[in-house]
């Protein structure tokens, strides 16, 4: 029985763009999908129930962290990380792959995998491929992935570019082991990642190696690590189109809603990252043109909600900029709560305008609506 079934509804007639559905052992949720992070099992700042009202279809949570704490042989003894946090949909687990990259200040990589230093009690962990597979396997995530090698980014020459070679065929050779270990074939469907940096021939040999193995689904990794807007661009348009089109296609780590519309431009089905709560954390809200920095003096007596048109807790609620401001201000945990329940539900509505207009044949619609996803506009503070 295959773990994962992936269905193109409808083409658009201008772009590469395409609505399909994904089913998995825990429910099916419609593509392109944003997928909120939840790396320790838990979406920062919200509860389970409050992220179902947000509208998100699938969660992402991070094998290495879980593997650090609480350990993952407690997770799979206590029913599995659905069980464990109370979400019944779809969860893909990254490998720890990505901390190849956010960690390396306190990793070392070699053939064999990575060893960290752990941030919970300071020991040395090993990662390889063979225990990233066994980790994700004991979680039981819908949809796992293959350890690569994700370095940051590169210039075009030097020793760094020379690190994004060697990450590239480093992330090859691994892909086997991670299939060899995988046990759980039948329930969980791996993916395999392709890297490269902004160096595109690798781009093309990392496709052809990691797509020469048949898998449910394929990624685009060592993105959004430090390049720039236009540099994620050019990658994702020349990589994307090249994967298998019959398979679902995940950009990781994208980001915000100029890149990820580009990139559904491009042929791209699943998004993750940490955006929306971040940001929520900090105050930071996300509308249709541009972000509110809500701590700014100016919201002090603002009476209007972050989005009028917004149907989340925070602005269906009523909450204004004002009192969201003076939530921060007075350091009420409630305001961090409330900005990224909008944040969330922000993207999610970003994606059903997507959807709708891939299959209404409409692409232009969205810059309309959105005019936060044109150049110079999607991640810059609002100055209404």
């Amino acid at each position: 029985m295959a773990p994962l079934r992936f269905t193109v509804h409808h083409r658009c007639r201008t772009t590469h763009a395409r609505v399909g559905r994904i089913e998995t052992p825990h429910g099916a949720f419609d593509t392109p999908a944003f997928m909120p992070v939840g790396s320790r099992a838990a979406v920062k700042g919200v509860t389970v129930e409050q992220l179902r009202t947000t509208g998100a279809p699938v969660v992402l949570a991070n094998a290495y962290h879980l593997m650090l704490r609480p350990g993952h042989e407690v997770v799979a003894r206590l029913g599995g990380l659905h069980r464990f946090m109370g979400w019944d949909g779809p969860i893909l687990t990254d490998s720890g792959g990505y901390q190849v990259y956010s960690l390396s200040h306190i990793s070392r990589v070699d053939e064999d995998g990575v060893t960290f230093r752990s941030f919970v009690d300071g020991s040395e962990v090993h990662v390889g491929p063979q225990r990233s597979i066994e980790v994700q396997n004991a979680l039981g995530a819908d949809i796992i992935m293959a350890f690569d090698d994700c370095p940051p980014a590169a210039p075009e020459a030097g020793a760094a570019a020379d690190r994004h070679r060697a990450a590239h065929e480093r992330t090859l050779r691994w892909l086997p082991r991670c299939l060899a270990a995988h046990k759980r074939r039948d329930e969980q469907a791996l993916f395999g990642i392709v890297q490269g940096g902004i160096d595109l021939d690798l781009r093309a040999k990392s496709v052809e190696g990691v797509c020469s193995v048949d898998l449910p689904g394929y990624a685009i990794g060592g993105v959004a690590v430090g390049e720039s807007t236009q540099r994620i661009r050019e990658v994702v348009e020349f990589t994307a189109p090249r994967l298998p089109e019959a398979k679902p296609r995940y950009l990781m780590g994208v980001g915000y809603e100029r890149d990820i519309v580009n990139a559904v431009r491009a042929g791209i089905d699943m998004f993750d990252c940490v955006l929306p709560t971040r940001n929520g954390r900090n105050a930071n809200a996300f509308t249709r043109t541009g972000r509110l920095q809500l701590r700014n003096a100016r919201f002090r007596e603002d009476a209007s909600v972050i989005q009028p048109d917004c149907d989340c807790a925070a602005c269906a609620g009523g909450h204004s900029r004002a009192y969201l401001r003076h939530l921060f201000q007075a350091g009420e945990m409630l305001g961090p709560i409330l900005v990224s329940l909008h944040n969330l539900r922000h993207y999610q509505r970003l994606m059903l305008d997507i959807h709708e207009a891939i299959r209404e044949d409409s692409w232009p619609s969205i810059a309309k609506a959105w005019p936060v996803t044109q150049a110079g506009g999607s991640d810059g503070v609002n100055a209404e």
